[in-house]
């Protein structure tokens, strides 16, 4: 496609077989190591801004710029423009201008731009839906679903009792719950230290359901799990392991959640987040300080946090439309 800039997609076949050895490339991969080292970005994040970056770079090469002195802000555009008529969403297209201006500021601080061609390039403006929240009495029957799974004493059954109790009780993120060491719990406190995004630490309290679960899986599920790993293997500090004995994935726990929520009526992502919106939406409901739940969540920003006032909003809402005579 011919962009607004006039570049033609040209021999495309040759320069994307290059593309990944062009300086463009390299510049871009020396961009998101910086990050790496200086920025404190979370794992997520580098491997969004890695993956966005790679993407630019073919692009670029495909539509003749192979030097990153010759990044353009037409041509920024043209790869947004090329990403919204492939159609990606808007939050993917806004993160994509972000990773875009990332780049081309830090080329501009080493001189490698003249301007920074990337300041003037505009973030389309994502919709914002609310959070999807499982109600109380949901949640209730999910734990008691997934409880009666470990009647038996099943290992795996516990862990997963284990998992969607803290998730809902300290409101972590996945990659926190998944990244979580042993030495992190303290389990007299009933807290858990995590590392959230930016490599910022908090402690979190859980409660007395939490409490029950974690030590039945800490005392009698974890070790089971630990006994089915290799001979000679280094010793596992993750709370939370699959079945062969090692640390939990992301993705297995996104599957867990996200099955169990499938068999729960409402609308919205079925995963593990979730069930932080679902904790932060019932402690407002429950009377909580905003700027608590801000802390608890540890959100940088206030306004991240308000979003669960307008879900708390709508809650109150549709029951007053379910309730009220006259509504």
């Amino acid at each position: 496609m011919a962009g607004p800039s006039g570049r033609g997609a040209g021999a495309a076949g040759p320069a994307a077989a290059t593309a990944g050895d062009s300086a463009i490339a390299a510049a871009t991969r020396e961009y998101v190591v910086d990050l790496e080292r200086a920025r404190g970005y979370s794992p997520n994040t580098i491997s969004a801004y890695r993956s966005d970056l790679a993407d630019l770079a073919g692009f670029a090469v495909a539509h003749g710029v192979s030097e990153p002195v010759d990044v353009d802000l037409l041509l920024l555009r043209d790869w947004l423009g090329e990403a919204s008529d492939r159609g990606l969403a808007r939050t993917t297209i806004a993160r994509r201008a972000a990773s875009a201006r990332g780049f081309t500021a830090w080329l501009a601080r080493r001189g490698v731009l003249a301007a920074d061609a990337g300041a003037r390039l505009r973030t389309p403006k994502a919709h914002r839906t609310l959070p999807r929240v499982v109600g109380r009495d949901a949640m209730a029957d999910l734990i008691a679903r997934l409880e009666a799974r470990a009647v038996d004493g099943d290992p795996i059954a516990r862990r997963d009792v284990a998992i969607v109790e803290l998730l809902y009780a300290a409101a972590l993120r996945v990659s926190e719950l998944a990244g979580l060491d042993v030495d992190g719990i303290d389990r007299g406190r009933r807290t858990v230290r995590v590392l959230g995004k930016g490599a910022k630490e908090r402690v979190v309290p859980y409660g007395a359901p939490a409490a029950r679960a974690l030590d039945r899986y800490l005392d009698i599920a974890r070790p089971a799990l630990l006994a089915t790993r290799s001979e000679g293997a280094p010793a596992e500090r993750a709370v939370f392991l699959g079945a062969r004995g090692a640390r939990i994935g992301v993705r297995a726990v996104h599957r867990l959640v996200a099955d169990l929520l499938a068999e729960v009526p409402g609308t919205g992502p079925a995963g593990p987040h979730a069930l932080r919106h679902t904790a932060a939406t019932h402690l407002l409901d429950g009377g909580a300080d905003l700027r608590a739940v801000q802390e608890f969540l540890g959100h940088a920003s206030l306004g991240t946090t308000q979003i669960y006032t307008h879900v708390s909003a709508e809650r109150l809402k549709e029951s007053y439309r379910l309730a009220h005579p006259r509504a």
